[in-house]
């Protein structure tokens, strides 16, 4: 990582297209992981249409795709929506290579619970959607098509697995129901209160570990765990 992080900050001022970075795999490799979207590295069709397009076009490939972290790496980059990418900005850099470490971070400790990087994730995007200056009706659809953020919030508020599969307004209305009875208020506002977010991912976890638990154990130590937790 260290050696990817010299190499990308020695090079990267000179990327003045989305040619020149999916040119470069090395680069490549760092802009695609710091938004989570390591497993493109061999798509660099797609990911160079998704940049040259940008963002600031309702049409454009990044505002169609469901998973908006593509449409926050094209923003990211600026591509296809300045005649002057960040690429160019001194700041650029250190503010790409940072959420690269927390990525590759959450990933590490993925390897060895997924949960937790979920958790991870989520304490950094929600606190950020929850800061989005958009309805909070949007802000319930951003996280019905984030997968990390959906999995958090089924888990948290007890939805089954299937939920997903209901009509989209059904789902919406669901979620800010639980999710009111749970904290206290529907609005995805409230998680940029600290305490907030901190109560949602403990609960994911908990839910989360809980399960794991009683899905590995048969439905007699089940019970018998249930007796004893009682007594």
């Amino acid at each position: 990582m260290a050696r990817d992080e010299d190499y990308f900050r020695a090079k990267i001022g000179s990327v003045k297209t989305a040619e020149d970075l999916v040119s470069d795999r090395r680069l490549l490799k760092v802009a695609l992981g710091a938004y989570g979207l390591d497993a493109d590295i061999n798509n660099r069709y797609f990911v160079k249409k998704v940049l040259e397009g940008g963002t600031l076009d309702s049409s454009a490939l990044s505002n169609r795709l469901a998973d908006k972290q593509y449409r926050a790496f094209s923003a990211g980059f600026g591509f296809g929506d300045y005649s002057v990418p960040n690429t160019q900005l001194s700041d650029f850099a250190d503010k790409t290579l940072e959420a690269y470490r927390a990525r590759q971070f959450e990933a590490a400790v993925g390897e060895q619970d997924d949960n937790m990087r979920l958790g991870l994730n989520a304490e950094r995007e929600l606190a950020k959607l929850a800061a989005r200056g958009v309805s909070d009706d949007t802000k319930w659809f951003s996280i019905m098509g984030s997968e990390p953020l959906r999995r958090v919030f089924e888990g948290a508020l007890g939805l089954p697995s299937k939920f997903s599969s209901l009509d989209l307004d059904q789902q919406l209305s669901t979620f800010k129901e639980k999710a009111s009875k749970a904290f206290g208020s529907s609005e995805i506002s409230q998680f940029s209160d600290p305490d907030k977010l901190d109560a949602l991912i403990r609960r994911f976890l908990i839910r989360s570990e809980a399960m794991a638990s009683f899905s590995a154990t048969s439905p007699g130590s089940i019970a018998l765990t249930l007796l004893q937790g009682a007594r």
